[in-house]
């Protein structure tokens, strides 16, 4: 994906190294695997909390489609009409 993501931006490999290089005069050698480190872990909260709004939509979602079938399912007309009796001496 992140092939794709480089594509996209039409990023190539002379400019992802000076991309580094700049990173690793800004911050020295020392810093960059912790800047590093940090963006990761940002990255990763970032997307746990996106996972969980999307688990909680899905579950607001089928909590209100179990709501309308069970309305649906109380409001259906109950065919309430008596049965229709034969009269046994209107056949002979």
């Amino acid at each position: 994906m992140s092939g794709n993501v480089i594509l996209f931006l039409n990023i190539g490999t002379p400019e992802m190294l000076f991309i580094l290089l700049a990173a690793l005069l800004l911050f020295g050698g020392d810093k960059l695997p912790e800047v590093a480190r940090g963006l990761g872990k940002g990255i990763r909260q970032f997307q746990d909390a996106s996972e969980e709004v999307k688990r909680e939509i899905h579950k607001n979602i089928n909590e209100v489609k179990a709501n309308i079938e069970e309305s649906i399912e109380q409001e259906s007309p109950v065919d309430q009409t008596p049965p229709i009796e034969k009269d046994s001496s209107s056949l002979k």
